[in-house]
């Protein structure tokens, strides 16, 4: 087996930061920018334009509430990549969200 090159890094992720935004804000659409930003390891800036990418795709709408913003996912717009535009984004966060919801999450297992 084939260890990962140091050159290419070894830190890749399988998710991007779009990605990650997006799953945060499912789980607490009134959470701050910086709140947001300290859970997935980017920049505040950073994370106020993938919000700002993921608005004008139609992904999400920000509502002002007070001071405050509240976001509002529409899981029926489909994914961007031509192989995966098939599904839509609702799809990737059940996949993430589900086990949160699930009482047993800590306890369940794959079949042995």
């Amino acid at each position: 087996m084939t260890q990962p090159s140091a050159a290419r890094g070894d830190q890749w992720t399988f998710l991007t930061n779009h990605a990650r935004v997006l799953i945060a804000l499912a789980r607490d659409p009134e959470a701050r920018g910086r709140d947001v930003a300290g859970l997935i390891g980017i920049t505040e800036r950073a994370v106020q334009l993938i919000v700002a990418d993921l608005e004008a795709a139609g992904y999400l709408t920000r509502t002002r509430v007070g001071r405050r913003n509240r976001y509002t996912i529409d899981p029926t717009v489909a994914l961007r990549h031509p192989t995966e535009s098939d599904h839509p984004v609702g799809d990737l966060l059940a996949t993430f969200l589900h086990r949160e919801d699930t009482p047993d999450a800590d306890t369940e297992r794959a079949p042995s």
